[in-house]
């Protein structure tokens, strides 16, 4: 038996359909040219990743770790320079403190806004967890509460962003604009570095000392240029995506102007004290292995979310972006019309994980979500969602959210097992 057959006999072991298998093979084939290119941005921002150790002086003592204050870590502190160099920014704070990528846009929030200021979204309503933290949902410790308001310019119906209502929108009183660059659990397209520079651009035209805020989770190392690039003033993300390359347990980052970074480091610890606080406590090595890693691992993400598409396009579901269109983050979403198909399709990623696939995922009410969401998550690092993972909240047109896949030959298995399930579904109702 040659490899391939032996390969695609361990498929059929772990509950995957012949039809799959066999539309795997054609769409791997189809997209060879494609993954050829994605392996050529790793290539490089892996160099981009190697060159910033390189010029810090990376070595065997800045994988060290501190406790209690954490004052004078240099391996912390070093690694902050490393990511300052790689987003090419003045500042860096990159924290286990951290808790998640909604906590550190809440610190980069909540540290540069003042009560009468005003917040001004661009590109319609943000991500579900971020409003409660804005107050558009009541939620206690809003900025709300702390007489910071809330505006936003919807995207036109083909995604092209309302330049007239975001004139309209910026006044005296805003102070920062958030661009969230994925789509979350919107139907819009995700934002690539160029648009979002086309946007800022704009909007420094109209009000020059706006900060201009990103939110990038999903979106690192997919495009050889990141938001920083192109005139932010701060980039947001969490560690347990695409930096943290699946081996950061904990954490997110906050990249940009000095000042901001610093205002953003004296919420998160207390001010007078800002970056200075702050114990590693054993996380560094994790922190820096996981950063080398990322650039490979955000690509293989890349390449399963592209295959996602591809295959369920070919058993009749829409896929957004559709498997031809370009990529500028990891997730992949899929209508599938049905609350059955969503609960099965997530049991398919969850049970072709290498943690948990013996436990069955279930709809439930999650902390932050107007909606009952079901998640997918056998994950090395809990809620990592580099890792395979997949979720979707139980409303029309019922879809799911797919991303992750420490390798690309994981979420391969993943997306042949979800669609195996989808399969088995649609055949029982008939």
């Amino acid at each position: 038996m040659d490899t391939n057959e032996l390969i695609n006999e361990t498929y059929r072991k772990m509950g995957i359909s012949e039809r799959i298998i066999q539309m795997s093979e054609e769409i791997i084939a189809e997209l060879k040219d494609r993954f050829e290119v994605l392996d050529k941005t790793a290539e490089y921002n892996q160099l981009k990743v190697i060159a910033a150790m390189q010029k810090n002086n990376v070595s065997d003592a800045h994988l060290g770790t501190s406790t209690g204050y954490g004052y004078n870590d240099i391996g912390r502190d070093t690694l902050e320079s490393v990511y300052a160099d790689i987003f090419h920014t003045e500042s860096a704070l990159v924290r286990a403190q951290i808790t998640c990528g909604t906590h550190a846009l809440t610190v980069a929030l909540a540290g540069n806004l003042r009560p009468g200021d005003e917040l001004f979204s661009p590109v319609g309503l943000p991500y579900d967890t971020l409003q409660g933290i804005i107050g558009i949902r009541e939620e206690k410790g809003s900025l709300k509460e702390y007489g910071i308001t809330y505006a936003q310019a919807d995207l036109k119906d083909d995604g092209s962003f309302d330049y007239d209502a975001i004139r309209k929108g910026i006044n005296e009183r805003t102070r920062l604009v958030t661009i969230q660059r994925s789509k979350g659990y919107a139907s819009r397209p995700t934002l690539s570095v160029e648009r979002i520079g086309e946007l800022i651009s704009f909007i420094k035209g109209i009000k020059s000392d706006v900060i201009c805020m990103v939110d990038n989770c999903y979106g690192e190392f997919i495009e050889t240029i990141e938001p920083s690039d192109v005139g932010a003033d701060l980039v947001v993300g969490s560690l347990i995506k695409n930096p943290g390359g699946g081996l950061a347990p904990v954490g997110g980052y906050i990249c940009g102007k000095k000042e901001y970074v610093d205002n953003a480091a004296y919420r998160l610890t207390a001010p007078g004290l800002g970056k200075e606080l702050g114990a590693s406590l054993g996380v560094n090595t994790s922190f820096y292995q996981g950063l080398f890693m990322s650039p490979t691992v955000s690509s293989g993400a890349l390449k399963g979310a592209i295959f996602a598409a591809s295959m369920f396009e070919r058993l009749g579901y829409t896929a957004r972006p559709s498997a031809s269109e370009e990529r500028y983050d990891i997730i992949q979403a899929v209508d599938l019309l049905s609350a059955e198909r969503l609960i099965a399709f997530c049991k398919g990623i969850q049970a072709a994980a290498p943690v948990d696939s013996f436990v069955t995922p279930e709809p439930w009410d999650m902390p932050g979500y107007d909606s009952q969401v079901i998640m997918a998550a056998g994950a090395f690092v809990a809620g990592s969602s580099i890792e395979l993972s997949a979720d979707g909240p139980l409303r029309d047109p019922y879809t799911v959210f797919f991303q992750g896949g420490l390798t690309w030959y994981h979420a391969r298995l993943g997306i042949m097992k979800a669609a195996s399930e989808v399969l088995q579904l649609d055949s029982n109702m008939l």
